[in-house]
């Protein structure tokens, strides 16, 4: 099963100019419980996704709400030259077929 299959809702979005943050909206205990355990999510599969240091990928989980928050430097500066997605709204497209 894929991340994109067992999650409710997936978003990302601006976290100041130089971060993004990446929502996963997971609707059940047994999906939080099943999401937040796989090693899909871990710092490094995400870092090695999104060409960052490890180190500095943050992950927030939120049992109350089942939700798990993954907040990372974005590739490039908000507006620079180089950036493509201002609004860092189409980078979870990214994460969505990961195998839990």
């Amino acid at each position: 099963m894929t991340l994109g299959e067992r999650a409710n809702y997936i978003r990302s979005k601006n976290a100041g100019p130089f971060w993004m943050t990446i929502d996963i909206f997971c609707g059940s205990d047994a999906a939080y419980d099943q999401i937040g355990k796989s090693e899909a999510l871990s710092p490094e599969s995400i870092a090695g996704i999104f060409k960052t240091n490890a180190e500095a990928v943050r992950r927030f989980d939120i049992p109350a709400l089942h939700v798990i928050k993954i907040s990372m430097p974005r590739p490039y500066p908000q507006g620079s030259r180089h950036e493509r997605d201002i609004h860092s709204g189409q980078q979870y497209v990214q994460i969505l077929d990961l195998e839990l």
